[in-house]
C-alpha cells in the first residue's frame, strides 16, 4: 500500500500453518498509523527455517530498496524465529526495527512435549520440529545475536485449558512469556490475548506502532513485566 506521508514501511511475517491473511488486522492497524505494509505469505509448513529464509528474501523484493525510510518487520510466532534468521544472513542497509508477538526466543516446551506425535509433524512440518527448547538452542548459529532495535510483546491470557495449566504460568497457550525473551531486546511487554490472538489485539496493535515509532513501548502503570525487561535485558548483548 502506498501512501502519502509515510512513516516507513513493515514487512509482517506470519506464524507456522497460517498464511498472510492472518496479519491483514495487523496490517491495517500499521497502515491507519502510516505506514506502509507487506504482508507475506511464505511455506512455513514445507521447509525448515533455513530454507524459509530463502524464500522470504526472495519475495521481498525490491521492498527494502524502495525510498529512503526504514523498513521494520512485525511478525508472530516461528515469523520472529524467521526474521531473526533473515536478518542474519540479508541484514537490510535499511532495516529500522523489529516487533515480535509471541515468538519462542526461547524454545517452545508444548512442542517439546508433542514432538513425539506423527500428527504434530504433520500439520507443522520441519520448521515446527524446530520450535522446541533444545531445537532452538541448537539453531542459534542461524538466528544469530539480537543487534537490532527489538520489541517483543507476549500474550498472557490462554484459551487451551490444558496447556495453560501444564505450561509455567504467565503464558498464552502455546508459549510462556518468560520464553519469548531474548537477550538484547529493547523492551518487553505482555497483552492480555491468547497466541493466535495477538496479532487481533487492539493493545497488541497499538503496543507495536508505538514500538515503531519511538523504539519502546507505551509505560502503563504497574507494567512490571516491562520494567523488569528494561532494567534485566536492555544491557545483554547490545
Amino acid at each position: 500500500m502506498r501512501m502519502s506521508a509515510c512513516l516507513g514501511r513493515v514487512m509482517l511475517l506470519h506464524g507456522v500453518g497460517r498464511s498472510a491473511r492472518s496479519m491483514r488486522r495487523m496490517a491495517a492497524a500499521l497502515e491507519a498509523a502510516r505506514f506502509e505494509t507487506l504482508n507475506l505469505t511464505y511455506p512455513s509448513r514445507a521447509k525448515p527455517l533455513q530454507a524459509l529464509v530463502e524464500d522470504v528474501h526472495a519475495a521481498a523484493g525490491d521492498f527494502w530498496e524502495v525510498g529512503e525510510a526504514r523498513a521494520h518487520i512485525v511478525c508472530h510466532s516461528m515469523g520472529g524465529l524467521v526474521a531473526r534468521a533473515y536478518i542474519h544472513r540479508y541484514r537490510p542497509k535499511t532495516l529500522g526495527r523489529v516487533v515480535m508477538l509471541g515468538t519462542p526466543n526461547q524454545g517452545s516446551q508444548l512442542a517439546d512435549w508433542l514432538d513425539w506425535n506423527p500428527a504434530y509433524h504433520f500439520l507443522f512440518g520441519p520448521a515446527g520440529a524446530q520450535l522446541g527448547t533444545r531445537a532452538v538452542a541448537r539453531l542459534q548459529d542461524t538466528l544469530g545475536g539480537i543487534d537490532f532495535p527489538l520489541g517483543v510483546i507476549a500474550g498472557a491470557r490462554a484459551n487451551r485449558p490444558l496447556a495453560w495449566l501444564l505450561l509455567p504460568k504467565p503464558n498464552d497457550g502455546r508459549v510462556t512469556v518468560a520464553a519469548t525473551r531474548v537477550a538484547g531486546m529493547a523492551d518487553h511487554v505482555t497483552a492480555p490475548a491468547t497466541h493466535d490472538g495477538l496479532m487481533r489485539n487492539c493493545r497488541a496493535q497499538s503496543q507495536v506502532v508505538a514500538f515503531l515509532r519511538q523504539g519502546q513501548f507505551i509505560r502503563e502503570p504497574n507494567d512490571a513485566t516491562r520494567h523488569g525487561a528494561l532494567n534485566g535485558q536492555r544491557g545483554q548483548g547490545r
